[in-house]
């Protein structure tokens, strides 16, 4: 006796089903899985990025840094707010505006050292050689500088509860050494085309009041350095103006400490 119940029926359908594809069937499902997994033609290749796009995001990056070397002396917050981003790719933009302003700023601070006015007291030496010597000299002041003072900063930074990077220190303390750097271009011309070598020479026409207001002007550029170095403190770490002025005057008084062993030694 055959058997007609509805089981008989299943066996036959389903074979069917997955026969001929029909819907429901493992090749419709199988080929819809198939479909959904294959990568859609509008979004392959979405995540990749042009040749060429992260060098032109860098020269953007360092364009940027380059106009920051000016805007620190009117809108120095902005620009030490910018200095909080600490990344490799904010760091590399800004090194070569750090390196012109450090070189700069050397130049600036050994011109205004008393021994570089006494330098043509020496008969031997020409307008040629005092330009080599404060190059020179500038260079390594400023390099000194750079990386003894702005270690130092970083740690008079930690001692007072604050995140003392020493990179970001020491950017902090190039971008403050800016009015150093204006000073080469905004008062030395001047007083080089009134008092010529006599500004390298002891007791020459500089020696008189307008010759000591030029230097006093130069002295003011490096007092407002200073204001900009605490005022980038104050910014970077979020502070008051009293705990900024503390981690600045660590740092300096650290420093002059350093330089006196290394005379002792």
């Amino acid at each position: 006796m055959s058997n007609t119940g509805p089981e008989s029926t299943v066996p036959s359908a389903a074979s069917g089903s997955a026969e001929t594809g029909l819907p429901g069937s493992a090749v419709t499902k199988g080929s819809k899985s198939a479909r959904e997994g294959s990568p859609s033609p509008r979004r392959f290749g979405a995540g990749l990025r042009p040749a060429g796009a992260d060098a032109g995001e860098g020269r953007e990056g360092q364009r940027a840094w380059w106009l920051r070397t000016l805007l620190v002396l009117q809108a120095p917050r902005a620009v030490f707010a910018a200095l909080r981003n600490d990344s490799t790719e904010s760091a590399e933009a800004r090194s070569e505006p750090v390196t012109a302003l450090v070189f700069l700023a050397g130049i600036g601070a050994v011109l205004l050292a008393p021994a570089f006015g006494r330098l043509f007291d020496d008969y031997d030496i020409d307008a040629l050689g005092i330009l080599v010597i404060v190059v020179f000299a500038g260079s390594i002041y400023g390099f000194f500088s750079y990386w003894v003072l702005g270690w130092a900063l970083s740690v008079g930074i930690r001692v007072l509860g604050g995140e003392g990077r020493a990179r970001r220190s020491r950017h902090v303390l190039a971008f403050a050494a800016a009015p150093l750097a204006l000073s080469l271009v905004a008062v030395w011309p001047l007083r080089l085309a009134v008092y010529g070598g006599d500004l390298f020479r002891t007791g020459g026409s500089d020696s008189g009041t307008g010759g000591q207001v030029l230097r006093w002007v130069c002295v003011a550029f490096a007092a407002w350095s200073v204001a900009l170095l605490v005022l980038g403190v104050r910014t970077v770490q979020r502070w008051s103006w009293l705990r900024a002025l503390g981690a600045s005057l660590f740092a300096v008084v650290l420093t002059g400490l350093v330089l006196g062993v290394w005379a002792v030694l």
